[in-house]
C-alpha cells in the first residue's frame, strides 16, 4: 500500500470517502465481533462444546477488548492514525483467518483473544481520530456516522455469519470477515490523511478523567447496558432454534430484521442528536431497549418475539452511538482516554453480559435472561439521567 495522502487539517471539512472507510472499518470490526453469536449453533455442534461454555467465546474476547482498549491507547498514542487503523485492520483479518484453522475449542479460544487486540485499538481510535479532525459544529454527526458501521454489521453481518454457519460452516464466516478486513485496511490506507495524531495525553489528563465523577459515570452507563443486553443478545441464535424452533432461513430472518430497524433507528440518531443533545438521546434510546426486555416474554411465536425486538433494536446501536458522542462533546480534550475508555466499557458489558447468561443458561434456561437483562438497564437509565443532570462541557 504506497497510495499518497494529504496532510490532515484540523476542523476542515471531512471529505465523504474518509467518512465512508471508517464506516466501513467498524462495519468489519462489527461483523467480526458479532460473528460468534451469529455462527453460534454450528461452533457448539461442531468443536462438540455446550451452547453456554461456546458463548464464553463472546465474554472472553470482550474481556480482552475491555482491558485492551485503555491500555493500548496509552501506547499508540504517538502512531499516526493511518497506519495505526490499516494495521489494526490487516491484524484483524489474519486472525480471523487463523482462528478459522483451529481445530478445538481449547485452540480457539486463545486466538480469538489475540485477535480482538485490533478491535480494542480501532473502534476508539477511529472515533477520536474523526472527532480530532472534525469542526467542532459537526463532531457528533461525525463520530455517531461511523458507528453506522455497527448498525449496518447487524444488518448484514449477523444474521449472513449465521446463515453461512449453519449453511457451511463457522470456519467460512471467519474466513469472510479476514477478506473483509483486508478490504477495509486498503480503503482506510488510501483515504485516511496522513499525520492524524490526535494529543498524546499525560498521566495527570488520565488521571482527570478516572477522577472525574461525571465522566465516569457515563463511562459506566455504557457498561451496564451492555451487561443488560449481552445477556440475552448472545444467545438470540440459540434461543431462536430451542425455544421457538426456528429454521435456518427464519433464524436469519430474524436476526436481519433487528439489524434494518438498528440501522434505522442510528441513522435517525445521526440527523437529530445535535438538536436534541446526546442526554436525551441516551435516555431515550436506553428506554427502548429496556421496554422490549420487559415485554420479552409477550413474545412466545415467531411474529410475537419479531414485534418484541422492534423497539431494542432500535435503540440497540444507536445508544452506543450517542454515548460515544456524549463523551466526546463533554470532554473534546480527553477524548482519546474517553473513546478508549467507552469502548472497554462496551466490551467489559459484553463479558459481564455473556457470563452471566451462559451460567444463567446452565443453571435455569432461557427464561430468566431477559429480567436480568432488564435489571442491568434500569441501573444504566438511572446513572444516566444522574449523569445527564450533571453535565458540564470539560476543557
Amino acid at each position: 500500500m504506497t497510495v499518497a495522502a494529504p496532510p490532515a487539517v484540523p476542523g476542515a471539512p471531512l471529505p465523504a470517502s474518509l467518512r465512508w472507510a471508517l464506516m466501513f472499518g467498524n462495519f468489519v470490526i462489527g461483523c467480526g465481533v458479532m460473528s460468534v453469536a451469529g455462527t453460534l449453533n454450528d461452533i457448539s455442534r461442531s468443536l462438540d462444546v455446550s451452547v453456554a461454555l461456546a458463548g464464553q467465546l463472546i465474554a472472553i474476547a470482550a474481556a480482552t477488548m475491555a482491558f485492551g482498549a485503555p491500555l493500548l491507547a496509552g501506547w499508540v498514542a504517538d502512531f499516526d492514525r493511518r497506519r495505526l487503523l490499516a494495521l489494526a485492520l490487516l491484524w484483524y483479518g489474519a486472525g480471523h483467518a487463523i482462528s478459522a484453522l483451529m481445530p478445538s475449542y481449547a485452540a480457539l479460544w486463545p486466538v480469538r483473544a489475540l485477535t480482538m487486540l485490533a478491535a480494542a485499538v480501532f473502534t476508539p481510535q477511529a472515533a477520536a481520530a474523526i472527532g480530532f479532525m472534525a469542526a467542532p459544529h459537526e463532531r457528533g454527526r461525525a463520530i455517531t456516522f461511523i458507528f453506522l458501521g455497527w448498525s449496518v454489521a447487524s444488518v448484514l453481518g449477523l444474521p449472513l455469519s449465521a446463515w453461512i454457519g449453519e449453511t457451511f460452516g463457522w470456519e467460512f464466516a471467519f474466513g469472510a470477515i479476514a477478506a473483509l478486513s483486508l478490504a477495509a485496511a486498503v480503503w482506510v490506507f488510501a483515504v485516511m490523511p496522513d499525520n492524524v495524531r490526535p494529543a498524546a495525553l499525560s498521566l495527570r489528563a488520565w488521571k482527570d478523567v478516572l477522577t472525574n465523577p461525571v465522566l465516569m459515570a457515563m463511562v459506566l452507563v455504557t457498561a451496564l447496558s451492555g451487561a443488560g443486553q449481552f445477556t440475552l443478545f448472545s444467545y438470540f441464535a440459540p434461543y431462536y432454534k430451542h425455544t421457538l424452533g426456528a429454521s435456518t432461513e427464519q433464524i436469519t430472518g430474524l436476526l436481519m430484521w433487528f439489524g434494518a430497524f438498528g440501522l434505522i433507528g442510528n441513522v435517525v440518531l445521526t440527523r437529530v442528536i445535535d438538536r436534541v443533545g446526546p442526554n436525551v438521546a441516551v435516555a431515550f434510546t436506553l428506554s427502548l431497549i429496556a421496554l422490549s426486555l420487559l415485554a420479552w416474554p409477550l413474545g412466545a411465536t415467531l411474529i410475537g418475539t419479531a414485534v418484541v425486538l422492534i423497539p431494542w433494536a432500535l435503540g440497540c446501536f444507536a445508544s452506543n452511538s450517542t454515548q460515544q458522542a456524549r463523551l466526546g462533546m463533554a470532554a473534546p480534550a480527553l477524548a482519546p482516554a474517553l473513546m478508549a475508555l467507552n469502548t472497554s466499557a462496551i466490551y467489559l458489558g459484553q463479558a459481564v453480559g455473556a457470563s452471566s447468561g451462559g451460567w444463567l443458561i446452565a443453571h435455569g434456561g432461557y427464561a430468566p435472561l431477559n429480567w436480568f437483562g432488564l435489571a442491568w438497564l434500569l441501573a444504566a437509565i438511572t446513572l444516566s439521567l444522574w449523569a445527564g443532570r450533571r453535565t458540564v462541557v470539560f476543557a
